[in-house]
């Protein structure tokens, strides 16, 4: 256990001197750190400027401190640091996540001559980034200064000397890891090209192999080749990425890209401070402060879990982003057929809608009447799906992304003007997609319930549950909370969608299909392609409908046996209830007209929760940001005022 130093500005200095006689070197900077910590974010300047100040004031003191440094530094072991500090493993996520957990537990012996175990130490927490980057720049290049001023002409050139061996030395290891790195089975799989013998990653190593070689010799060395082989490596970990979208990628996959991008940034940054004689200082500092940022945030696990899901969360958001356009109407043959598709979809849901009504008449045990609910939600919207049927508010999750995309790629105005009108499509398309679903299965809702109270002679509703869905609808009795329940498993089906569609492509579903011993011996050829070729493209839709109407059914079912108050209103079959209501009671034009703005009211909470959440996780897995809403507002309202009619018809 690292022995704590209780410091303060009365007996700071005392103590500096102690060590500096001591030739305790480590123990000197740890104690500065602990103060440093002590003091937190806000005193972090003011203390950092008080030991610099110290140095200043006592000339002997930053004479001995420098020499003591100097020394400690030899005798340091600093590539390990360069090579792997701030750069993910190579165990994958599941390992790095278990090694941090344990360390925490069991922490691993440290070995005092390697830079890596010291900066582990001395920067211990993870807190301590915020005090590292509260310290400005030019303060660490004062400190630099006033220690460099008093180092020996001898001790400066050893320190150089060393550091530029293991520079080096970093560099040629870094070098062929990338290299190795296109052995990969993960990668190979995206690109067999990879397996050529003239990969760039291969290439960037030899080129790197003969710099560093021209480097020890000191000599000149041309290095435009070799910056060639950066770019094409660079374009090379692009389209992994992009193949990963499409051929499926899981978190190891994502991991080892995200690695292999930092290793090569590591590369080309200790490449740039190494390239001349002479060191920059100012670019060492700025790259010891990376260092230390990184080595205090591997002490953290939610760190690196929020880091690994949001390079999944990437490629399922990308899937997501792809099933987005052929949700958005920008013409007229689009509009018709998503008001066509919409209406089919009314007409399912009001058949659900009493379906549903029946099983609360035939199921007493409220579980088992949740679950039937929920396989009835499920098996509706997946038959929907199939049936090329479209459920309103499905959209916004999907649309999400595709909005996020754009924020990603476009900048200043005409960006926003991009997002206006992509807004303007969405809410045109929403539009078109709700009058379908509420208009269809409010029709056929009225029209069976007119039929059952004609062939039956009594209402298809009793007063009791005519009364609970009256309630059901009213917003002052929950029903807009139960619609923000329902948007957010909307907004959850986009993800389940996404990830399944990402699972297919990982698996090469197809191939696996046309190719299945089973099937081989039930299906023709012709009938086992088209068969595997549906399965693969309609695999994430479909378990995320089935997905989404299990989660709608089971969230009554919870609230239930918690006791809490979960449950949930969709707008299509809010408006299914309200037709079988309205000819079940005796209904008023003016309680109609009520019960279609609250329908309206719960189909409007759908729509902007879905939207709204999918869009804050599809901007966060881009590490994209929008930069104003009033300025998309602007763009928005001068859309409208040029095309008024564009927010409702194309």
């Amino acid at each position: 256990m690292i022995e704590k130093y209780p410091l303060n500005e009365n007996n700071i200095l005392p103590f500096l001197t102690t060590q500096i006689e001591q030739q305790n070197a480590f123990t000197l900077l740890n104690a500065a750190c602990q103060w440093m910590r002590a003091g937190g974010k806000k005193e972090a300047a003011q203390r950092f400027h008080y030991i610099t100040q110290l140095f200043y004031d006592d000339k002997v003191l930053a004479q001995k401190t420098a020499s003591l440094l100097c020394q400690w530094i030899c005798q340091l072991r600093l590539y390990p640091l360069f090579i792997s500090c701030g750069i993910l493993g190579r165990e994958g996520f599941g390992r790095e996540i278990q090694k941090r957990l344990y360390e925490r537990l069991n922490p691993s012996f440290k070995d005092l001559n390697d830079l890596r175990d010291i900066f582990f130490v001395l920067f211990c927490e993870e807190k301590d980034a915020d005090w590292l980057q509260a310290v400005a720049i030019q303060d660490w290049v004062r400190l630099l200064d006033v220690l460099q001023q008093h180092c020996t002409d001898r001790d400066r050139e050893n320190v150089h000397n060393h550091l530029r061996y293991e520079g080096l030395f970093a560099i040629e290891m870094l070098a062929i890891w990338i290299a190795a790195e296109e052995l990969e089975p993960e990668l190979m799989r995206l690109d067999p090209s990879l397996l050529d013998a003239d990969s760039p990653f291969v290439a960037l190593q030899r080129e790197v192999s003969h710099w560093v070689s021209a480097r020890r010799q000191h000599c000149h060395y041309d290095d435009a080749h070799l910056q060639v082989m950066f770019t094409q490596c660079r374009e090379q970990i692009d389209r992994l990425h992009k193949r990963g979208s499409s051929a499926g990628s899981t978190l190891g996959v994502a991991h080892l890209l995200t690695r292999l991008d930092q290793t090569l940034d590591r590369l080309a940054t200790l490449m740039d401070l190494f390239q001349q004689d002479q060191l920059p200082p100012r670019r060492i500092l700025m790259f010891t402060g990376e260092l230390a940022v990184a080595s205090a945030q591997t002490h953290s696990a939610v760190d690196l879990w929020k880091q690994s899901v949001k390079m999944l969360a990437r490629s399922i958001t990308q899937n997501k982003s792809d099933h987005g356009e052929h949700y958005i109407t920008r013409d007229a043959k689009e509009y018709r057929a998503m008001f066509f598709s919409a209406a089919g979809g009314g007409i399912l849901i009001a058949l659900m809608a009493l379906f549903k009504v029946y099983l609360g008449d035939l199921i007493e045990d409220r579980v088992w009447r949740g679950i039937a609910e929920g396989l009835n939600y499920g098996i509706g919207f997946t038959l929907i799906f199939m049936l090329h049927c479209t459920v309103a508010t499905k959209q916004p999750a999907m649309t999400a992304a595709r909005f996020a995309e754009t924020v990603d790629n476009g900048q200043g105005k005409s960006v926003n003007l991009q997002l206006a009108q992509l807004l303007i499509d969405v809410f045109r398309s929403q539009t078109v997609a709700v009058l379908g679903n509420v208009t269809l299965a409010i029709s056929v809702a009225c029209l069976l319930a007119l039929g059952y109270q004609h062939y039956v002679g009594t209402p298809l509703l009793s007063d009791a549950e005519i009364a609970y869905q009256q309630k059901s609808l009213d917003p002052m009795k929950g029903s807009l909370w139960f619609a923000a329940i329902a948007g957010f498993w909307l907004f959850f089906s986009g993800i389940i969608s996404g990830y399944f569609d990402n699972r297919s492509n990982y698996l090469n579903l197809k191939m696996r299909l046309r190719n299945h011993p089973i099937l081989r011996r039930l299906l023709t050829r012709n009938m086992r392609y088209k068969f595997a070729e549906y399965w693969h493209d309609n695999y994430g839709s479909i378990m995320g409908n089935l997905c989404f109407g299990l989660l709608l059914g089971l969230t009554g079912l919870v609230g239930y046996l918690l006791n809490l108050p979960l449950d949930i209103r969709h707008v299509a079959f809010s408006s299914a209830n309200l037709g079988y209501m309205a000819i079940s009671g005796a209904f008023t034009w003016q309680m109609f007209l009520q019960g279609l703005v609250f329908v309206l009211l719960i189909g409007i909470v759908n729509l902007i929760v879905s939207f709204f959440i999918a869009l804050w996780v599809a901007l966060r897995s881009l590490e994209t940001e929008i930069e104003s809403w009033c300025d998309i507002a602007q763009c928005v309202w001068k859309l409208i005022k040029q095309r008024p009619l564009s927010l409702f018809f194309p």
